[in-house]
């Protein structure tokens, strides 16, 4: 039998899940702090073009220390939030700085990290109105962005792996309902799904998993996890609820905390040491 590991405000407790890998643990103290003794990675903003959304469109893309030393790269698509951009990940959630640190203790693989921007309509910034239908609807469209337009760029522009175990996709909120609802609706091009505090937009567990043996067959790592105070954390419990009755082994991870980035960067720190092994 293996074991979920559960962290709650006062209490660790331990939930024997028969389906559940290994679960996650607080990361460490300076996970998330700048290092001057360890080689850096960069962060580039670069330009594709889009069919989707008949425009030129933006992303920000990571490139690990030693960048192009180790032959070809596995990539992590990572999203945003209903009212983010392409730099919210940067802004609020140092992913750079988490990545050289894990990457530095060895950790996890050097990869690429691609943050777009998932709003897939020509005016693509927040706005006033972050929740008007046509962003929302943005959100949905970026499905075919991401897969017509800007992974075919990054496969064309870097030395990356180009096939699904090198994969992987996550995000927080809005972005973790699209990594969710994108990654496990073509598993023939992700074979690694993370959803961090994964928002209403999560499609239901019968949609995302109808079929789930052949789920439980190709995926890597199915990665859920939430802050135990956030209000939507139903949309991240009904899934892990759903993959136990269908033995589809995932990780679920409920920590101290809120919708915020405090949550989202330990799931960031948790995911990316899990990838690509």
């Amino acid at each position: 039998m293996k074991r979920i590991s559960i962290l709650l405000p006062a209490v660790l407790a331990v939930s024997l899940n028969a389906w559940a890998q290994p679960g996650a643990r607080i990361a460490p103290a300076g996970f998330d702090s700048l290092r001057l003794d360890i080689p850096a990675g960069r962060v580039d903003t670069v330009s594709y073009p889009s069919a989707t959304v008949g425009a030129v469109r933006r992303a920000l893309v990571y490139t690990p220390p030693g960048f192009p030393d180790a032959g070809k790269y596995p990539v992590l698509y990572l999203l945003h939030g209903i009212g983010g951009d392409e730099k919210e990940w940067l802004n609020g959630g140092r992913p750079q700085v988490i990545l050289d640190n894990l990457i530095a203790e060895g950790k996890a693989v050097p990869m690429i990290v691609v943050m777009p921007n998932g709003r897939a309509m020509k005016d693509d910034s927040p706005g006033a109105n972050i929740f008007s239908p046509e962003k929302v609807q943005a959100f949905s469209t970026f499905e075919r962005d991401l897969l017509d337009d800007l992974i075919p760029f990054i496969e064309k522009t870097y030395p990356v792996r180009p096939d699904r175990e090198s994969r992987a996709i996550a995000g927080l909120s809005m972005g973790g309902g699209q990594a969710l609802n994108f990654g496990l609706a073509h598993l023939e091009t992700f074979a690694w799904v993370g959803g961090f505090s994964s928002a209403p937009n999560t499609k239901t567990p019968e949609e995302l998993i109808p079929n789930p043996g052949e789920t439980a067959a190709k995926l890597k790592l199915l990665w859920l996890s939430c802050g135990d105070a956030d209000n939507l954390i139903r949309f991240s419990q009904r899934i892990h609820d759903y993959c136990e009755t269908h033995q589809v082994p995932h990780v679920y991870n409920v920590e101290p905390g809120v919708h915020d980035f405090k949550v989202w960067k330990n799931g960031l720190y948790q995911f990316a040491g899990r990838l690509f092994r």
